[in-house]
């Protein structure tokens, strides 16, 4: 089990942006976090929709954070992406699960604990936990 690469995508493109700390064009943030600029531009989107970066036409255009790296969480920045993280789609409920009405599935209660931990430990870390130290 692991992030889609779109999550592991936002998580860089984020860290690439509080690391700068300062506004970056698209090409720059694509070259610096390793990703294609069409798959960039399709991530800083949704982030852009987010209000965790801002995004700036014209000449001098380009994305910086919307918001402090203390109050970027790495949970908000892939659920951005990938939607609520459940460890088991039969949780989502977009998802039809067929044994949910009758109670006979005994691991959702065990797979939504999973879920819950997960998420909680995500909201634990922000970005500001990331920025590298530039005299090292």
């Amino acid at each position: 089990m692991h992030l889609t690469l779109e999550a592991d995508y936002a998580v860089r493109i984020v860290n690439c942006l509080v690391n700068s700390g300062k506004r970056l064009d698209a090409k720059s943030i694509s070259e610096k976090s390793c990703i294609t600029i069409r798959f960039a531009l399709k991530i800083l989107g949704k982030l852009a929709a987010a209000g965790i970066v801002k995004s700036f036409k014209g000449t001098n255009g380009g994305y910086e954070l919307n918001m402090q790296p203390s109050e970027i969480k790495l949970r908000t920045v892939i659920e951005t992406v990938e939607g609520t993280y459940f460890f088991s789609r039969c949780l989502n409920p977009d998802n039809c699960c067929n044994r949910v009405s009758d109670h006979s599935c005994k691991y959702q209660k065990v797979f939504n604990e999973i879920s819950t931990i997960v998420r909680d430990k995500l909201d634990e870390y922000t970005f500001d936990m990331f920025i590298e130290d530039k005299n090292n």
